[in-house]
């Protein structure tokens, strides 16, 4: 009797405990949502147990929101499943023709597989030195000196469609909007230093890194006032090699640099493996192509040398750390390649529909049209995002995509923030043990984003 009385008392306990939670989340919920931040916005809010998906707390839960980056961790889970966190991928260098005397009559080919690192400075191994080096290598083994061809650099792997439906104008021409590839390099993306001046001046061009002289770059950009930020946005160029910089760029501004997008990264990476080779005295006869200049993709070759990409558990650790939108939309279309489908972004999402409709989750209720939520057309509750997220609890490579979520706030958390989008989805653990998954979501905020962040916070702190 005495021990069913001690059962009773602590299950009575956990219970009230469970009560007290609900009533804090729900008075700091609405708080947040009476704040004259949120007049005109919508909010939804699920809360659940990590280890049993017990629903602890919602509100809204079926409501479809802008995700922004927090779509990030369906797309990485999902990758984790369908993948494995031991994936690569694998560039490798051939030649096309025959070798005589030093004399390569024919091609050198960077094929392409996808991997978003090559080129990289995140990982050692990934940075374009290392990854230029082992292709210098592998070509003077064979005693080569002279090319008389070209060096083609093939990234049909993914298709001639890499921008996803429903990205912005004003994006795509910026490093967080670069397009996909099947062969990337340096993160699809390179630096132009500015040179700023008075209020109300032009903002000159002092330089690229690296160099881009393929490239005419055509400053629009204006000189602000101190405190006004980097509203820089590059334009790509369309049919022409002219990339447009417009908006403004305030004096203050320490940097001085931007990053925009490479129009065409296996274009690139050709250009520097051909660039590199005539530095090192070994003749290239043709100029470097990418097969989106070519009617076709060249067929056949010798291997030279393969490139392994780090495996899927480190590409997802930076993913979600720095919230790189070109590693998601490659990671989608490579769940696509590795399913059998035809390797473009909605074949991804369909792919991704298919999985999680067959654990139960509707896919209506994970309405998107791209791997990163760049685009403002994704739309998913709450009650979803947090439930693949628990989905992820019992999974042997949990540990991996748990230490790639960012820390906001003391919280394992992944944001996500476009135009009045501001979202959180991850992990607490509160003081007396119990394990929470969660997504907040708010759309159509008005004021500033720093104010309405700290608003969410005060919501997420009952957590802990």
């Amino acid at each position: 009797m005495k021990k069913l009385a001690l059962l009773s008392l602590c299950f009575l306990g956990l219970h009230a405990g469970a009560q007290n939670l609900q009533v804090r989340l729900q008075n700091a919920f609405n708080k947040l949502q009476q704040d004259s931040q949120s007049r005109y916005a919508s909010i939804s809010l699920t809360v659940l147990d990590a280890k049993t998906g017990e629903q602890v707390f919602t509100v809204n839960p079926y409501m479809g929101l802008a995700t922004a980056s927090t779509l990030k961790t369906i797309t990485t889970i999902t990758a984790f499943n369908i993948l494995g966190k031991d994936y690569q991928y694998t560039t490798n260098l051939n030649y096309l023709g025959t070798i005589d005397n030093g004399t390569l009559s024919g091609d050198l080919v960077i094929k392409g597989s996808g991997d978003p690192t090559l080129g990289s400075w995140r990982y050692p191994e990934t940075r374009e030195n290392a990854v230029l080096s082992l292709w210098v290598d592998a070509i003077r083994k064979t005693g080569i000196k002279h090319i008389n061809g070209r060096i083609i650099a093939d990234d049909s792997a993914f298709g001639t469609a890499s921008i996803p439906d429903g990205w912005i104008w004003q994006d795509i021409g910026n490093y967080y909007g670069a397009g996909t590839s099947g062969l990337c390099w340096r993160e699809n993306q390179f630096d132009i230093k500015l040179k700023t001046g008075s209020v109300g001046s032009a903002v000159g061009v002092l330089r690229t890194v690296p160099e881009v002289p393929y490239l005419n770059i055509k400053s629009e950009l204006t000189n602000a006032e101190a405190g006004t930020g980097d509203r820089s946005y590059a334009f790509l160029p369309v049919d022409n090699n002219i990339m447009y910089l417009r908006g403004t760029y305030a004096q203050d501004q320490s940097k001085k640099s931007i990053s925009v997008a490479v129009p065409d990264p296996a274009y690139d990476a050709a250009f520097r493996l051909a660039d590199t080779l005539k530095r090192l005295g070994i003749d290239v006869g043709g100029g470097p192509v990418s097969v989106r200049t070519l009617l076709q993709p060249p067929a056949g070759g010798t291997l030279l040398v393969s490139y392994n990409s780090p495996k899927l558990s480190r590409i997802i650790y930076w993913l979600n750390q720095k919230s790189i939108n070109l590693y998601a939309e490659q990671l989608l279309k490579t769940i696509a390649l590795a399913s059998g489908k035809p390797v473009t972004t909605a074949s991804g999402v369909e792919v991704e529909h298919e999985f999680w409709k067959a654990k139960g989750i509707d896919p209506h209720s994970l309405n998107i049209v791209d791997g990163s939520g760049l685009s403002p057309g994704d739309r998913v509750t709450t009650l979803t995002m947090a439930t693949i997220l628990q989905s992820a609890k019992a999974m042997p490579w949990f540990p991996d995509f748990y230490e790639s979520l960012p820390t906001y706030n003391n919280t394992k958390m992944k944001s996500g923030s476009i135009n009045n989008v501001l979202t959180y989805a991850g992990f607490q653990t509160s003081k007396d043990g119990r394990e929470y998954c969660f997504s907040i979501m708010v759309n159509n905020y008005n004021g500033s984003t720093s104010g309405i962040k700290q608003k969410m916070f005060k919501v997420l702190d009952e957590l802990k």
